[in-house]
This record gives C-alpha cells, sequence and structure tokens, in this order.
C-alpha cells in the first residue's frame, strides 16, 4: 500500500502530461502547422529500478525525493531544430516549475548518448490540494531515441560493463545517427511540406468517401425511437 500512495501522483502526472502534449500536436496539425512533437511517451520507474537506483547514489529510502525520474515523459521529434521549439513551451507551460536542464546534444556524452532532459515539477490538482511532482523529460530525435534505446539494452545484458569493441561500434553508429539529424534538418523545409501535402489529401480523400446510402435512415430510425421514449 506504501508504493501505491508513492506511485499515484506520478502516474496521475505522467497521464495528464501525455494527454497535453498529444493535444498540443493536434492543435499544430488542426492549423495545419508542422508539429514539433512527433511522439509522446511516459514511464513510471519499477520499484526495482529505484531501490537499485538509490544504492548507486548511496542514498536511503527516506531520501527517495532525490530520485528526479521516478516519473518521466520521453518526447520524440523529426529534426534537431524541434527539439528547442519543444524546450521552449515546456519552459513557458504555467504548470511547470523548471529545476534543471541538460543538453547532451551541444554538449554530447562520450558514449554518444544525445538528448535534452529537462527535470521539472508538474502542479498536479488532487483532492488534497496541489501537489508538486517531480518529472523529467527526455526530448529527442527519431534517430537519437533509437541509438538511445540500443544502448539502454546493451547496458542492461552487460550490467553496464559494455566490451570496448561494441562501445567502439556504438560511438560509430551515434556519429551515424547525428550525420542522419543533419541531412534531415537541411531538408527540413521539404519534408514538412511534402508531409503537410499528404496530410491534406488524406483528409480530402475522407470527405470524398460516400456514406452508406441507408445511414442517414438508420440515424432518423435511432432518433425517433429515442425521442418516443422507446
Amino acid at each position: 500500500m506504501e508504493w501505491l500512495v508513492f506511485f499515484e501522483p506520478y502516474e496521475l502526472a505522467i497521464q495528464e502530461l501525455k494527454i497535453n502534449l498529444r493535444g498540443i500536436r493536434q492543435q499544430y496539425k488542426t492549423k495545419g502547422l508542422h508539429s514539433p512533437i512527433e511522439y509522446v511517451s511516459g514511464r513510471i520507474k519499477t520499484i526495482s529500478s529505484i531501490i537499485d537506483k538509490l544504492n548507486r547514489m548511496g542514498i536511503s529510502m527516506n531520501e527517495i525525493d532525490k530520485v528526479y525520474d521516478v516519473a518521466g515523459i520521453r518526447i520524440n521529434c523529426q529534426f534537431v531544430e524541434d527539439i528547442y521549439m519543444v524546450v521552449d513551451l515546456l519552459k513557458n507551460r504555467q504548470d511547470l516549475e523548471i529545476v534543471e536542464t541538460r543538453d547532451y546534444i551541444k554538449n554530447q556524452r562520450n558514449s554518444g548518448y544525445r538528448s535534452y532532459h529537462i527535470h521539472a515539477y508538474y502542479h498536479l490538482e488532487t483532492i488534497d490540494g496541489l501537489k508538486k511532482v517531480m518529472v523529467e523529460f527526455q526530448i529527442r530525435t527519431l534517430a537519437m531515441n533509437f541509438w538511445a534505446s540500443i544502448e539502454h539494452s546493451l547496458n542492461y545484458k552487460y550490467d553496464d560493463q559494455i566490451p570496448e569493441v561494441i562501445k567502439t561500434r556504438l560511438k560509430q553508429a551515434a556519429e551515424a545517427a547525428s550525420w542522419l539529424d543533419s541531412q534531415m534538418s537541411e531538408i527540413r523545409d521539404e519534408i514538412s511540406e511534402a508531409q503537410k501535402t499528404f496530410e491534406q489529401r488524406k483528409a480530402e480523400d475522407i470527405r470524398d468517401i460516400e456514406p452508406p446510402a441507408n445511414l442517414i435512415t438508420l440515424n432518423e430510425d435511432y432518433l425517433t425511437k429515442k425521442y418516443k421514449g422507446d
């Protein structure tokens, strides 16, 4: 029960933020604009992961509030430029209190890891009043996310002791992913225009689909029965 109570505000914060951020993406799409947000996901650390991190940090359960990534939101973007647009969006939100930012894109880790991290308090409304919930945001391009997912799996397999030969190949792969991002940025306008045209044509195709001949009759029959009390 103690763990359930502990996790509840984090789970609520994750659910609300995912809905809000997906709503922002939809607003861009509705206005016919390029959305800097491509995909949003969220997760809560497992109990074993939390305990493992406490041990690595050398702190006790009483200091669990120092684990800043219990709740995590991952935002995937198409272009590197989109990442910084998302960062500005988050910094301007009234329900977020930014605590720390870490730019691992301009300051890439030795392993090749690239991402933008934000630690922030989310202002969660609860039946007991306002509660500040710490959330970690990881903002990446699709290429960065693919690389980071592979590195995470290898770290898990080798217990954070990846063999040097694999580390070298990972670093080379990171450089390739960085090159891919730079190439996509150079043709960003063309890609965005092509995607916009595709979405418009798809919407037109949907509008051109003829409804079933009996759809109107079925609806009228339903409404007639409904208002007659049947």
